[in-house]
């Protein structure tokens, strides 16, 4: 199986916000800014979205990488890179 490119990855966070927050309209999401204070996800919240990821993309997020996920952009460029694809095409 190829690695995801971002669209897909761009896909698997709403999902994973969707399961936590079904209220919240992905078209509304600003790639730039931080994604938790957009959701209105709290800790526990958040942690949820990341076993989420997890179960959709098979990897591992360790705790100390939690910050690559600030935002939409900065956490579809994470998950490139733990996924082995390419940031080109940003």
């Amino acid at each position: 199986m190829s690695a995801p490119d971002r669209q897909q990855l761009q896909a698997a966070i709403f999902d994973a916000i969707g399961a936590i927050a079904p209220e919240v309209d992905p078209a509304d999401i600003r790639p730039d800014q931080p994604l938790r204070q957009q959701v209105d996800l709290d800790s526990f919240d958040f942690l949820n979205v990341i076993i989420r990821l997890h179960e959709i993309l098979g990897i591992d997020i360790p705790e100390s990488d939690y910050g690559e996920l600030l935002t939409l952009d900065r956490a579809v460029d994470y998950l490139l890179r733990r996924c082995g694809g390419s940031t080109a095409g940003k």
